[in-house]
């Protein structure tokens, strides 16, 4: 008897002690993911390996042999507010990312966190599966959600079973302790990114994550121990956190300028060539491409860059015809008609877009004409840009505008003036806008569709049953008041009509 109390004392004093040495080390853990050097996707970023050149079909390579970081030589003006609050010098209040897909939200953030080599930052990725979101944050937090312990021998009930909402708050709640723990040490946040949360469906599940992310983030920044920066291509996650978003501040990433871009040009290009870029065809890419990191890096890398421009743009116009619509259909039957609004409302939009440009060319060029403008210093044309408000009026159906934005077809800033996702996008658009007939057939669709609704919307009666002779009484209630119809005043069926 007396060796068995002993046993289970022993047991049960040894498994108290597993279960505290088991959390002190998860939070050690913890502490170990914002430790100089760690971050793995700080480590993937640092990784190039050189990639092979891709040929034409005249099989000719158009690519130089790529390697190293692109973003290596350039600094953009925004880097120095991004390297102060990667680097939790900007505590009290959590980011927002906010730019266009390729315009290098995420290369600033590498480049910060290379620079502090990723001490008190840890980084992770979005994703529409909650339950991969959920490994992802572990993997970021160095964070096992107890599926190592080897206290479930002893546990009823499964510590997974409530879903990966609630086991992303215990990671929340875990990282929050060793928040307050490492504050007091170092005297400034740890800092927690989330990559491309617009990832997230926006559903239930999707906003209902964001929100409970946004709730960590609003507690983290009142009290300085957690900075949480979020970056998103679309437009939807920041216009949901700003309901209730109070510390929440936003950092707008457009495209570079003229000048800027054509400093990182030559600079992309002296990666790969030692020749300098010809003044002339340098203006004519940025003018075709713009100012897109992304594409500039591309065609920096290409052996003949006129011709990767030309190619991107054809790429894109295709691409473009593929989302909102290969063709317009004249006269179409109302089993397609969702399908032709969609295309004839999103043309109707970058129409206008076209227009506005077009407009732009002819005021500079009249001044140019003028004298009120030198040619050979002349300003960039910037991005068409609508109003969002206007842009409901234009298209007539505003949950068209969330899809455009998701599709990087249109961007949407925090002053909610919506312009072309790029400048490729723009000359895409007026290739097919200014293509023969395109005017005439827009507005064909769109008179058959006003007439397609006009049917749905049209009600017709029919008696039947009726005998020669008969009457009809009909009432009309407008606003309670019953006009009714006498019989003197109704038709009467003579014997040619058959009854119905």
């Amino acid at each position: 008897m007396l060796t068995t109390v002993i046993g289970l004392g022993l047991v049960f004093v040894g498994g108290i002690a597993y279960v505290k040495w088991y959390k002190k080390n998860v939070l050690d853990k913890i502490e170990e993911a914002f430790s100089p050097g760690y971050d793995p996707a700080l480590e993937l970023s640092k990784q190039h390996t050189r990639r092979q050149p891709i040929d034409d079909f005249d099989g000719e390579s158009h690519e130089f042999f790529g390697s190293g970081p692109w973003t290596s030589d350039l600094r953009r003006k925004e880097q120095d507010f991004v390297d102060a609050i990667v680097q939790g010098k900007e505590p009290g209040h959590y980011f927002m990312l906010l730019g266009p897909k390729g315009s290098g939200k995420g290369s600033m953030v590498f480049q910060s966190m290379t620079e502090c080599q990723a001490e008190g930052v840890s980084f992770c990725d979005a994703h529409p599966d909650l339950e991969v979101f959920r490994l992802r944050l572990g993997k970021a937090l160095n964070y096992e959600f107890n599926e190592d312990s080897q206290t479930g021998l002893f546990q009823r009930r499964d510590p997974r079973e409530g879903g990966p909402g609630l086991d992303i708050e215990r990671a929340l709640n875990k990282l929050e302790k060793v928040a307050l723990r490492i504050s007091q040490k170092t005297n400034r946040p740890l800092v927690l990114i989330i990559n491309n949360v617009h990832h997230f469906k926006n559903d239930e599940d999707g906003r209902g994550i964001l929100l409970q992310l946004q709730q960590k983030a609003e507690a983290w920044a009142a009290s300085g121990i957690v900075t949480m920066v979020f970056s998103s291509d679309d437009f939807w996650p920041y216009r949901f956190m700003r309901r209730t978003g109070t510390r929440m501040h936003t950092v707008s990433v457009y495209d570079l300028d003229n000048e800027e871009a054509m400093q990182a040009m030559q600079r992309f290009r002296a990666n790969v060539s030692p020749r300098p870029i010809e003044p002339t065809l340098l203006e004519e890419i940025i003018e075709t491409v713009g100012g897109r990191l992304s594409y500039l890096n591309r065609v920096a890398k290409a052996k003949d860059m006129k011709h990767m421009a030309k190619h991107m743009l054809k790429v894109e116009k295709e691409w473009l015809l593929s989302q909102i619509g290969k063709c317009l259909i004249d006269d179409c039957d109302d089993d397609v008609m969702d399908e032709q609004k969609w295309s004839s409302c999103s043309w109707l939009l970058l129409q206008e877009f076209v227009k506005i440009h077009q407009k732009q060319v002819e005021e500079r060029k009249e001044a140019i004409e003028a004298g009120q403008l030198d040619p050979e210093n002349l300003l960039e044309l910037p991005l068409p840009t609508i109003s969002y408000g206007q842009c409901r009026q234009i298209m007539t159906r505003a949950d068209f505008l969330e899809e455009l934005d998701h599709l990087n077809i249109i961007a949407i800033d925090i002053n909610h003036d919506v312009r072309p996702d790029s400048m490729l996008i723009l000359h895409a658009a007026q290739e097919v806008c200014n293509e023969e007939g395109f005017d005439e057939l827009l507005e064909s669709v769109r008179g058959r569709i006003d007439d397609i609704e006009s049917l749905h919307r049209t009600r017709e009666l029919t008696f039947k049953d009726l005998e020669k002779g008969d009457k009809i009484n009909l009432s009309v209630d407008k606003g309670g008041v019953i006009s009714s119809i006498s019989s003197s005043n109704l038709r009467r069926f003579d014997e040619d009509n058959d009854g119905d």
